[in-house]
């Protein structure tokens, strides 16, 4: 599809933040660039506030993230970024940021378009750094050079967890701050009614046994590997625990492979876009990434009452408090081990899922993500 910016109603009239004494209203470029779930939820959040509070927004990136997440929906304009090459994606940047009073980046890769496409204008930059990459070898040192060259650009570096805070000051940013990044709205699940669980546990294969759920990009940094070597320690119980895997990836076969060859309970699902359901239906959810910031599945599992055992790793320890059992990375049976014992303690499970609705209460909301952002937004724009 071609790089075209879909137009969307004007902002409403009025003189929103940023914008005293009758001047136009901010525009906002946003730039998305792989369009994962956690950034791609929080922009279209933050689109939809910002759009409310009077300031025009464009959106930039991947199709299928407009597509996916809605953006005009939200009321703003988008202009899709061609995904073969970065001159095209920077072309596409630099005419829809004509006339932006700010760009803000999410990601990485977004954040060097943006820099590219900024070059010679006086346009402040934000970035927020909602993940980082796992990378080895000489790619690895590509991406410290990226890093360090958006770091230093940016006015602000906005990072979603303390350790992508620290991160960001080692690259050489003059101003990084850990933002709070709005916690979606919990998305509406069936009735957790025991004809409806039992239908949705039989679907899966799990009538008369326990129900583990992992969710994520089937790569190598989500931590699969381990969760299968977890996986083999449990088959040992009486009933067997299944575990099922929703999401898509380029490890998908080699998963497959190993799941078959070694006789291990576990599904794949593929992409699924029920997750809410999929939880409520399941004993346990399993987060078993090699590092995280604010991991959606460890939100939405809290949000559900669902108990969490997940990897101490990233910004997870700081995300869940005492409301997930946390285990380190790459440490399998210690990983079995938390989830044999929830399994054998329902009184656990009881008290973890309301610790981790009491430890939902106090996440920022949509609400003081987008006045957070509006009150940076005011910081760039009026010096």
């Amino acid at each position: 599809m071609s790089s075209t910016v879909s137009s969307t109603p004007a902002p409403p009239p009025g003189n929103p933040p940023g914008n005293p004494h009758g001047q136009p209203p901010l525009h906002a470029l946003q730039v998305l660039g792989g369009g994962s779930s956690g950034s791609g939820v929080h922009v279209r959040s933050l689109t939809a506030g910002l759009v409310a509070r009077g300031l025009r927004v464009t959106v930039c990136g991947p199709w299928r993230a407009e597509r996916g997440y809605g953006f005009t929906q939200a009321g703003a304009w988008f202009a899709g970024l061609d995904p073969r090459t970065n001159a095209g994606a920077v072309a596409t940047l630099r005419a829809a940021g004509a006339g932006a009073g700010l760009v803000h980046a999410h990601g990485l890769r977004s954040g060097l378009l943006a820099v590219l496409a900024l070059h010679g204008r006086g346009v402040p930059l934000i970035v927020t750094w909602h993940s980082k990459p796992y990378a080895e070898g000489a790619r690895a040192q590509a991406v410290r050079l990226i890093e360090r060259r958006v770091a230093r650009r940016a006015a602000i570096v906005l990072g979603a967890s303390s350790d992508l805070v620290e991160r960001a000051r080692a690259r050489g940013a003059r101003d990084a701050r850990l933002a709070p990044v709005a916690v979606p709205a919990p998305r509406a699940t069936p009735p957790r009614e025991d004809g409806w669980r039992q239908k949705a546990r039989a679907e899966l294969g799990a009538v008369e046994r326990p129900l583990l759920l992992a969710v994520g990009r089937l790569v190598l940094d989500r931590g699969f590997g381990p969760l299968l070597d977890a996986a083999r320690v449990w088959r040992a119980l009486d009933p067997q625990p299944l575990l099922a895997v929703a999401g898509e990836g380029p490890d998908r076969a080699a998963l497959q492979r190993r799941i078959d060859e070694e006789g291990l309970p576990v599904r794949l699902l593929g992409r699924r876009d029920d997750v809410p359901a999929l939880l409520a239906a399941a004993d346990v959810a399993v987060l078993s990434s090699r590092w995280e910031a604010r991991s959606l599945l460890a939100q939405e599992a809290l949000h559900a009452g669902v108990p969490l055992v997940a990897t101490a790793v990233g910004g997870v320890p700081e995300l869940v408090g005492e409301a997930a059992e946390l285990v380190p990375y790459g440490a399998p049976e210690d990983l079995a081990g938390a989830v044999i014992r929830l399994l054998a303690d329902p009184v656990r499970r009881v008290e973890l899922a309301a610790a981790g609705r009491a430890r939902t209460a106090g996440w920022p909301t949509e609400d003081d993500t987008v006045a957070h952002v509006l009150s940076v937004y005011d910081e760039l724009v009026q010096t």
